[in-house]
């Protein structure tokens, strides 16, 4: 499993300014950050997983990488993707497919096999972001300009459902 550790060393190897945040108290998942480090939830990302099943083939994982204010609909999801099904995936899926715990999956290093979707909804500005590091006492916190240029996957939009949409808009990353 990947954790704070990991993600801070690879950090340092891309001279990415950054600080692994100790916290109070241990988190269960991310959406406890805003409580937990006293942040806005629409300064802190999270990864959420999901199995979606296409009109034909077999099952797929998708990740979105979202704010807390803003989570993905699973609905908005499978519009996108035009998916006859969408749903959370489960604790063992999320651990198998992210390399992290279930609920504290980050955004950084998640492998390059798994699909990764991006909401629009994240402005890569100047201002400071906190995400999960797989780790329930720590956190990690980095301008939102760096971290989505980190984040490997495709931007779409999941603000508003679609009713058209295609798998190949989670082809694996190159």
């Amino acid at each position: 499993m990947k954790d704070a550790l990991a993600i801070h060393r690879w950090l340092l190897a891309h001279q990415i300014h950054h600080e692994i945040v100790r916290l109070p108290r241990p988190m269960t998942g991310a959406d406890e950050l805003p409580e937990t480090v006293s942040a806005a939830p629409d300064r802190c990302v999270a990864v959420t997983v999901f199995e979606v099943a296409p009109r034909v083939g077999r099952e797929l994982v998708v990740a979105v990488v979202s704010t807390l204010d803003t989570p993905p609909r699973p609905g908005a999801v499978g519009g996108l993707l035009g998916v006859r099904k969408v749903r959370p995936a489960p604790a063992h899926v999320v651990n198998a497919a992210t390399d992290y715990a279930a609920g504290l999956v980050s955004p950084l290093l998640l492998p390059e096999e798994l699909p990764v979707l991006i909401d629009d909804r994240l402005q890569p500005d100047g201002e400071p972001m906190f995400t999960a590091t797989g780790d329930r006492h720590t956190a990690l916190t980095l301008r939102a300009f760096d971290l989505l240029s980190l984040v490997s996957g495709k931007t779409v939009e999941l603000g508003v459902p679609r009713l058209e949409g295609a798998l190949e808009a989670v082809a694996p990353r190159h």
